[in-house]
């Protein structure tokens, strides 16, 4: 069965770049293309999409529309996917979209839109329940996290600040370990070290994973683990 999807964007040339993007992608199907908030949601109890691909911002307000889209569809259709494209990497806006719940949700930067592989691998992630962060957004909160002084990223290993960034954008430990020439014990040892070291719970879920990684490093005042 191909994975349904519906498009938002309010800019027509980006909403067809879209759609022929996806045309090239193997088991991907557009069901609707919509330009603003209202559009999206009718299209999206219209053709129930296994994902919708929706730009954070769009008429009428040009505020939060893709993240208020994500919220109501977590009541409504809570198995539907939804990607958001953002040119903000700021991590309030992910944040933001995980508030309700981590499954099933991705925030991307524009900036992939080039990036067929990117867009159509966050799109299954997400229709298969899982979570992806852009990577960029997931590397400003380590930089940041890891300059303060009293920070407890000072305790990693070069390695473990890796590894846990690679938590933080979505990845499974075979795909960690995949991606970092690993085994996939060797991974499993590596992230019981971080979490015993910044005290969050072991999570065997990546979309929780997902969200108490980016809460730590957004906030060191929360412990993500009593949250989920």
């Amino acid at each position: 069965m191909a994975t349904r999807v519906v498009i938002a964007d309010d800019s027509y040339l980006i909403r067809e770049g879209l759609v022929q993007l996806l045309a090239g992608v193997a088991g991907v199907t557009v069901v609707a293309a919509c330009e603003d908030y209202d559009s999206t949601l009718r299209a999206a109890e219209a053709e129930h999409p296994d994902v919708v691909l929706t730009d954070i911002r769009m008429p009428p307000t040009n505020t939060d529309e893709g993240i208020r889209i994500a919220r109501a569809l977590r009541e409504t259709a809570p198995d539907m996917g939804v990607v958001v494209l953002s040119q903000y990497t700021e991590p309030q806006y992910a944040l933001l979209l995980l508030e309700a719940g981590s499954a099933r949700r991705a925030y991307l930067l524009k900036e992939r839109l080039h990036d067929r592989a990117e867009i159509a691998s966050a799109i299954q992630q997400v229709a298969d329940g899982g979570s992806v962060i852009d990577s960029k957004v997931v590397d400003g909160l380590v930089a940041a996290r890891t300059r303060a002084e009293d920070s407890v990223l000072a305790q990693l290993t070069p390695r473990e600040r890796q590894i846990l960034a690679e938590i933080a954008v979505g990845r499974s430990n075979a795909a960690i370990a995949e991606r970092l020439v690993l085994t996939k014990r060797a991974v499993e040892k590596h992230i019981n070290s971080i979490f015993l070291k910044l005290g969050l719970s072991q999570m065997e879920d990546t979309s929780k994973r997902v969200k108490a990684t980016l809460l730590f490093l957004a906030d060191r005042g929360h412990h993500p683990d009593r949250m989920m």
